[in-house]
């Protein structure tokens, strides 16, 4: 009988569909927001002043965080400043991808309809070492999983 592993949480890649990407535009350090939660409506019962029935309602997904270290070349940065600048939204479907320890894909997040709604970058600071930083936001409208 094996023993099964969780895997490990840094191994992973981030593919935004339908852009041209190179080998590190897939490279983040960190991804935030893959998350699913259900919305409740809440409604007072009559007659009782204890409590308040929840319902459901829909189910609601946090945006994404991306993070990395800043480059120079990269092709997200045009499609995030024409969409946070120009307003020219494009929705991109986006996979995250957890991989294993052969390189090989253990589950994927595929985002659905995702565009940028914001983009920063690390403050500067001359008493520290750190790397400068980049992250961005994307909304989306849900997510599955394979």
């Amino acid at each position: 009988m094996a023993i099964e592993f969780p895997p490990v949480g840094f191994h992973f890649k981030v593919e935004i569909l339908g852009l041209d990407l190179t080998d590190n535009d897939i490279r983040f350090s960190d991804v935030g927001g893959l998350t699913m939660e259900m919305a409740t409506e809440e409604k007072p019962e009559g007659g009782q002043n204890r409590y308040v029935q929840k319902f459901p309602v829909r189910a609601k997904y946090p945006e994404l965080t991306l993070k990395r270290g800043l480059l120079n070349d990269t092709s997200i940065f045009p499609w995030v400043r024409d969409c946070v600048e120009n307003f020219e939204i494009s929705p991109r479907n986006i996979d995250v991808i957890l991989l294993n320890e052969s390189h090989e894909p253990l589950r994927t997040w595929h985002l659905s309809n995702a565009y940028p709604t914001k983009w920063a970058v690390s403050d500067f600071s001359a008493k520290s070492n750190a790397i400068v930083v980049e992250s961005m936001q994307l909304y989306y409208q849900y997510f599955t999983v394979e």
